[in-house]
């Protein structure tokens, strides 16, 4: 199965609900402090936003990092310009935006051939995930995203493992070790897990990260000029945007490369 278009964020049929429903504080990523259901200030009438082509230099690197997984052309469908702003959105839109999170993540295992013998499991999640994602605004309340996630999760893990057993070998799982500003340059990290590592900065330049199960890890800034993630597990758009890396930085097919990479 390759990654919908549904879970790829589509400014164009969006009410800018994530310059609208989410809050941020001021910081290395943000230029102000703005709270949950207040419009940014730069977003436009038209729903878009004033300074797209100089978020970085404005002051605003932490909105080129974020991907909502199509999460905000889903939800705009149940709302106009009028409602915007109104907290039904600020309710909805994360929690759609966690669902398809978990759906961008069966959708990813469901491409690996070792994965076969979960596939049944596997599809039956995602439509059990995406039948919650579909619910009316006010419905969506009610949802309990972490016990889904749970559930999802204990069939990643399984996926994860059937993935990495044929590049393992001995290597050390680092799930979710610390590893800001490590030295991994050129690093063989085949099947290695680092589900929720902290690599904040790490130097992974020319390193091959392919098997490698990246779920949850921090790669902010992260140097990724010439590393291989190819058949990398559960690798987002959000951790690429986060990191750096150049025209030689090998992705899965399934992600951009970032506009700011060059």
């Amino acid at each position: 199965m390759d990654h919908p278009t549904a879970l790829r964020g589509d400014c164009s049929a969006c009410l800018g609900l994530c310059c609208t429903a989410l809050p941020f504080r001021a910081s290395a990523d943000f230029a102000v402090d703005k709270t949950a259901g207040t419009p940014c200030h730069n977003l436009t009438a038209e729903f878009r936003c004033a300074i797209h082509t100089r978020l970085r230099s404005s002051g605003y690197a932490g909105c080129t990092t974020y991907d909502c997984f199509g999460a905000g052309q889903r939800v705009s469908r149940h709302f106009d310009a009028q409602t915007a702003a109104s907290a039904a959105v600020v309710e909805a839109f994360p929690v759609v935006r966690n669902l398809h999170e978990l759906l961008w993540y069966l959708t990813d295992a469901l491409t690996h051939h070792a994965a076969r013998p979960l596939r049944g499991r596997l599809r039956e999640l995602y439509a059990q995930t995406d039948e919650l994602a579909r619910r009316a605004p006010h419905q969506l309340r009610a949802v309990d995203v972490d016990a889904q996630r749970q559930q999802v999760n204990a069939l990643l893990v399984r996926v994860s493992e059937l993935v990495r057993a044929p590049v393992r070998g001995r290597k050390k799982d680092r799930r979710g070790a610390d590893l800001m500003g490590a030295r991994l340059r050129g690093a063989d990290l085949r099947g290695v897990s680092l589900r929720g590592a902290y690599l904040i900065g790490a130097d992974l330049a020319g390193a091959d990260l392919r098997q490698c199960d990246l779920i949850g890890a921090d790669l902010r800034d992260a140097d990724l000029a010439g590393a291989d993630l190819r058949g990398s597990l559960f690798l987002t758009q959000m951790q690429v945007n986060a990191a750096r890396g150049d025209a030689a930085t090998a992705l899965p097919a399934a992600l951009d490369r970032p506009a700011h990479w060059t």
